[in-house]
């Protein structure tokens, strides 16, 4: 298969570029918004032409350990799944983390807390970025704004993935998930032999090691000073990442002088209120995170130098905005504006937000 441009949703463009990539196994469970990545993958059925697992497990839990058992053994694996049901697999994707396993986690995120809503939302930003489950660890998070990324950060995560070894999470919100766009994807990649993971995968149970030699996959160490030194390393690696990884989009932002920060659906509401006030002659730029975690944070700084203020747009309470006073350190106000519920603001009020907080 060759690049071709069709017209589908953000959940059908994950399914797509899952196949073309080579997954070796999907393992999920339906949940609104994010059903279609499971229901597109039944219908393409890539098992009779690539070979690619796919299964509806009997629930969330049972789908993130079906992962955790295909990522030790060195296959490309992944899951989807929407807030409530990522809930669910948070001890599993720790335990992926613990035992520097790469996979692919999607959540398409929607309103909570609890069952919540099957509506939009951005409210499971400290879940993805702050570890979620148990112990020290970091997702890789990337978070898409249009369906040709949701398409392209299926690569993208599992490249980082197998790179770092550890797990990468796609945080999309149920706007890019459920829009339609046209998106390029990719040719088709073929799947690897058994040959190649065992040779590229030296870690995994299957690895390829000295004779008599097999590797065991776990996330326990009961020797205390041994856990410690698996931490250190863990640590080690997400400073690499830090140093290495992070990706962000700036639009507007050379002569801005309040500068808005957001990310997903919502800094596309936000590119067009900076549009129209730029109309009236205001000049506001835009910071969008494409990587979530590790966080633009020197970015952030370095443009807070230059504005007088700042606000943060999130389809939650308050979330990312932490990470943003954090970066600036008091150097210059910074506010948020919110919607919530699944509740998405347009960009008029966007602007009666930025007005309200800075007298603009």
């Amino acid at each position: 298969m060759e690049d071709e441009i069709k017209l589908m949703k953000g959940n059908e463009a994950i399914a797509h570029a899952a196949i073309r990539y080579g997954v070796d196994g999907y393992f999920g469970y339906p949940i609104t918004p994010q059903s279609e990545v499971l229901e597109t993958l039944a219908e393409l059925k890539p098992w009779e032409t690539t070979g690619m697992v796919v299964l509806q497990a009997e629930s969330e839990v049972a789908a993130i350990n079906m992962v955790y058992g295909g990522a030790a053994t060195g296959k490309a694996v992944m899951t989807s799944s929407s807030s409530p049901g990522v809930s669910l697999k948070q001890e599993g994707i720790s335990y992926l983390a613990a035992s520097e396993l790469p996979a692919l986690i999607v959540n398409v995120m929607r309103g909570g807390p609890g069952l919540g809503t099957i509506q939009p939302s951005q409210s499971d930003y400290f879940q993805a970025t702050k570890g979620g489950g148990h112990g020290d660890y970091h997702l890789i998070v990337l978070a898409p704004s249009t369906v040709q990324e949701m398409a392209d950060f299926v690569a993208l995560g599992f490249d980082l993935a197998f790179k770092y070894r550890n797990p990468a999470m796609i945080l999309a919100d149920g706007v890019v998930g459920q829009m339609m766009e046209k998106v390029v994807l990719p040719p088709q990649r073929p799947r690897r032999t058994e040959e190649e993971i065992r040779s590229q995968c030296p870690w995994a149970a299957c690895g390829k090691g000295g004779r008599g030699h097999r590797n065991v996959v776990t996330s326990l160490e009961l020797d205390s000073a041994k856990m410690e030194e698996n931490n250190l390393r863990f640590q080690r690696t997400y400073r690499e990442i830090e140093q290495n990884e992070v990706r962000f989009q700036e639009y507007f932002t050379d002569d801005a002088e309040y500068l808005i920060v957001a990310f997903g659906s919502v800094a596309r509401i936000c590119l067009k209120a900076i549009e129209d006030a730029r109309e009236k002659g205001l000049k506001i730029g835009l910071l969008r995170p494409i990587t979530l975690w590790p966080f633009p944070t020197a970015e952030v700084a370095r443009l807070a130098k230059n504005v007088k203020g700042i606000l943060t747009v999130e389809l939650n309470a308050g979330q990312m905005i932490e990470d943003v006073r954090l970066a600036v350190d008091g150097a210059v106000p910074v506010h948020h504006f919110g919607r919530m519920g699944g509740i998405v603001p347009n960009p008029n009020e966007v602007l009666e937000a930025l007005s309200a907080h800075f007298n603009i």
